[in-house]
């Protein structure tokens, strides 16, 4: 995700707190094609490593909020007033939410 330019990834673990998914990955990203490469990335990734398609995906143009669902695992790719709007974070905030760091080069 981070080679693609998603912006603050954050891992929440709801496993011990809802029968809904295990995990929700959101992050941000300041376009639309940058969102499309995301998602497209994420789908090619998975299915690469685990042979899996998500089981359903939502988000019409313009794409502000993009959900992939790996049943156990759900993708949130939000630009940055959806993000703020929704705030998965503060919702689960009950959660285990894992920052991942950019890479610096």
């Amino acid at each position: 995700m981070l080679d693609k330019k998603a912006i603050d990834i954050k891992i929440i673990d709801v496993k011990k707190i809802t029968t809904l998914t295990d995990y929700f990955i959101v992050c941000t990203s300041d376009s639309t094609p940058k969102t499309k490469a995301i998602m497209n990335h994420i789908n090619d990734k998975i299915f690469e490593t685990y042979n899996i398609k998500p089981l359903h995906i939502e988000g019409n143009e313009p794409l502000n909020w993009v959900l992939i669902d790996y049943v156990n695992i759900v993708v949130n790719i939000f630009d940055k007033k959806a993000r703020e709007f929704y705030n998965i974070e503060r919702l689960w905030a009950d959660a285990k939410i894992t920052t991942i760091k950019e890479s610096k080069k």
